[in-house]
């Protein structure tokens, strides 16, 4: 198991599992929780989500606030963009964004950590992906950055409008999260 800090964070951390192939396909471990423990990852994974998307499928920028959520994210088939940006007020990071590629057969992984707003970009004809969340998902707590805020200026790799659901294409600015003062706040 390699594990690197996603630039130009310390705390989202990008993983990558080995993968033993043969002539009968291929094997990895998605979750191991002792093997993330030693490495200094504590999870306590309490709801496992899948998403199956199509090409130009954009989902996101979610976030929780109250009840931050931290996720393991994988693909299972296919390739995606997958974006991490820090939300958390005072953090020295604070609105800006990092990206993973995360493939089926690489063994990528993405772990997105509470006070970041999370996302993706469907690369491949279709993706599927599997996410372990630290807390359960709280409607009431969630939030939705925009994902096309010219604040935080993510540079996705499209070349015509993605497809989006409405709820993503109502996501408000960073800078109005900001002002209703609803984003959490960096502890170091």
């Amino acid at each position: 198991m390699n594990i690197q800090p996603l630039q130009p964070f310390t705390d989202v951390l990008a993983i990558r599992l080995p993968v033993f192939a043969d002539e009968r396909g291929s094997f990895r471990e998605v979750f191991h929780q002792q093997k993330l423990r030693e490495a200094g990852i504590a999870l306590d994974i309490v709801q496992l989500n899948h998403s199956r998307s199509r090409r130009a499928v954009l989902r996101g920028l979610h976030f929780q606030q109250p009840h931050g959520q931290g996720k393991l994210i994988a693909a299972t088939s296919g390739a995606v963009f997958d974006v991490a940006v820090d939300v958390r007020i005072g953090s020295p990071t604070f609105g800006r964004w990092g990206s993973q590629t995360l493939t089926a057969d690489g063994g990528e992984q993405l772990y997105v950590p509470p006070g970041f707003a999370h996302g993706f970009l469907v690369l491949s004809d279709f993706a599927d992906i599997v996410y372990g969340c630290t807390t359960p998902y709280r409607p009431e707590s969630e939030r939705v950055l925009a994902w096309d805020d010219t604040e935080v200026a993510v540079a996705w790799p499209i070349e015509h409008a993605p497809i989006v659901a409405a709820r993503d294409r109502q996501g408000a600015s960073l800078s109005a999260f900001r002002l209703a003062g609803v984003l959490p706040h960096f502890a170091p």
